[in-house]
Order: structure tokens, then C-alpha cells, then sequence
């Protein structure tokens, strides 16, 4: 089977690997997003998706816009049986989803219509789920809301962040894909339409996401925390410096009242003993492992051996 390859970053990269080391399955152009300048010297870099393709020696075509006529003339000539789309990162015309032989199938990591957009996954652990997923979809003209071919749970695990999150999807998420394209093709895969009002939506996140309001529950903290790691980090003021939050987890019972009237982000205990131990809007929280600017991650226990933290300061 012929098939057009449509994907960006890290996490299309299992899928594109597992399609290409799949026998009957011929993956004839991997499309991916144009090369871009990042970082300060603005030097010019590839996608995860296009180092991949190199790497396999797969044909890799870019364009701005992919529903360019010219460009879609491209395709065309390439008679898939399949788009395969995944993070690919533009919106595709109805003339671009009506090339492939079978179906242009996306693979969405969320159990739709929960989370749609481009977000899912941190918003999964932010929002503190226990259950998440991948879900394949016949694509159509909106966001998202095609319909579903499968689905597949992925347990969150309590200490997981959107890291691993992440690739714990991307992983099963090839699987998926390819049981997708082989059913789809025998015409034996499942098709049901999304219910529209049981949607939600999963916005594209920025670094403001990952600033830390104290006044939320220690469980809030700890969900954020685990949902911008790696990026972009959770962060807080201390001491008019950014000091970033890597670890950290709620205090069961804590030997503190927490009756007391001290500010949401006071510090209410600094010592080698006890750790770091933030009062939050409702709880403690405990941080493991925090960064300050130009330094290391260091754990609690290292930071206070270095550094002069009275009880009684307050985190902003």
C-alpha cells in the first residue's frame, strides 16, 4: 500500500518508523513542515520528522502550504492509498483529504472528542486525568472531529509528566496506527462519529502556562508541575530571580496547622529535615528538585545546603 507520510515533531517520529519498517506498506513522500531558524544564533535546523526520513531514505517534500495547487498536483501524481497524518501542524483542504485511495487517518493523542486541538497531552496532566489516550480518525475538513476508528487507553502514572506522557503515547500510538491502516484497507475497521457536545478542547500552551499560582491546592501545583516538564517549565519568583520548579509532591499529613494564617507561598519549613515545604491554597507542597537562572537543577536538599532560604519568605 502507498502511502504519504504528513508529520512534524518528536512524537511523529515511532510512527514514521514503524510505517517504514512495515513490509507491505511503501511510504512514497514524507511531507513535513519547512526548515526554520531557532534558536539565538538563528541557525537553520531540520524537524524531528525531516532528520528521520533522511535517516531511512525517504523522499521528504516541504512546502509553506501544502494545499499550494502546485504542490497538490505533487501528491497527486504519487496515487497514495493513504494520508497519514500526525502533528503535522497546517490545515489541510478537502481536495488534499480526497487523494488517498482509503482515507487521509489521523492519529490524535487523546480519546476524542475529549482534548481536541494541540495541546493534549499536557492538558491531560494538568487537568489531573488517570486516563488518556491515542485515537485514529478519518480526517475531515474541522479540527479534530472526524470520525474515530479506535481507540486506545494509556494509564497516567502519578509521578508521569508530559515528557513521558509524551513518548508513552507516541509509542502506542505507531501500533495503533498501522493495526488502523491494515483494518481500514480490509474493510473491517470500525467508524463512529464524534458526539460535538461532549467536546473539550486543548489550546496551544505558551511559557506563561507554567507560572505557579500558590493559591491553588498542592495537587493543582503538582499536576502543573508534572504538565510543563520539560517545557516550558514551571517557574516562580524567589527573591526577584526565576526559580524553576522541576519536582515536587503534596505533603500527606503534614506536621504543619495548617490553620495558620500564613500567605498562600509562604515557606513554612527550610531545613535539611524537613525539605522545602511550600504552603499552597490548600495543602503543602514539597519541592524535590528546582533550577535557579544560569545554575544546574539542584535537589531541595542541595539548594539549602548552598543557599540561606528563611522560613516565613514568600514564593510570588
Amino acid at each position: 500500500m502507498n502511502i504519504i507520510f504528513m508529520g512534524t515533531p518528536d512524537f511523529a517520529v515511532p510512527a514514521l518508523k514503524k510505517i517504514a519498517n512495515t513490509a507491505d506498506l511503501n511510504i512514497s513522500a514524507v511531507v513535513t513542515q519547512p526548515d526554520r531558524a531557532r534558536g539565538r544564533g538563528q541557525k537553520v535546523s531540520y524537524s524531528a520528522i525531516k532528520q528521520t526520513a533522511l535517516k531511512l531514505d525517504l523522499p521528504v517534500l516541504q512546502n509553506e502550504n501544502v494545499n499550494q495547487p502546485e504542490f497538490l498536483e505533487k501528491l497527486k501524481k504519487l496515487k497514495p492509498d493513504f494520508l497519514i497524518v500526525v502533528a503535522f501542524g497546517q490545515k489541510l483542504s478537502v481536495e488534499l483529504l480526497e487523494l488517498p485511495t482509503y482515507s487521509a487517518i489521523n492519529l490524535h493523542a487523546s480519546l476524542l472528542p475529549e482534548y481536541r486541538g494541540s495541546s493534549p497531552i499536557y492538558r491531560a496532566i494538568i487537568d489531573g486525568k488517570k486516563i488518556t489516550g491515542n485515537t485514529t480518525m478519518h480526517m475531515g475538513p474541522g479540527w479534530d472531529d472526524g470520525d474515530i476508528i479506535y481507540q486506545q487507553e494509556v494509564v497516567i502514572e502519578a509521578a508521569m509528566t508530559v515528557g513521558d506522557l509524551h513518548d508513552k503515547l507516541a509509542r502506542s500510538g505507531a501500533d495503533l496506527l498501522v493495526k488502523t491502516i491494515h483494518d481500514v484497507a480490509a474493510g473491517t475497521a470500525p467508524r463512529q462519529q464524534q458526539n460535538d457536545q461532549q467536546a473539550t478542547f486543548a489550546y496551544k500552551i505558551d511559557k506563561s502556562l507554567g507560572k505557579i499560582d500558590w493559591q491553588q491546592s498542592a495537587q493543582e501545583i503538582f499536576n502543573l508541575i508534572r504538565g510543563v516538564n520539560p517545557w516550558p517549565g514551571a517557574y516562580t519568583d524567589f527573591a526577584g530571580q526565576k526559580m524553576k520548579i522541576w519536582q515536587a509532591e503534596p505533603v500527606i499529613n503534614p506536621d504543619f496547622d495548617l490553620s495558620q494564617k500564613a500567605k498562600s507561598g509562604t515557606v513554612v519549613k527550610a531545613d535539611l529535615k524537613s525539605g522545602l515545604l511550600i504552603k499552597t491554597g490548600n495543602g503543602l507542597l514539597a519541592i524535590k528538585k528546582l533550577q535557579l537562572p544560569g545554575g544546574k537543577k539542584m535537589t531541595a536538599h542541595d539548594f539549602l545546603n548552598g543557599y540561606q532560604l528563611k522560613e516565613g519568605s514568600i514564593l510570588e
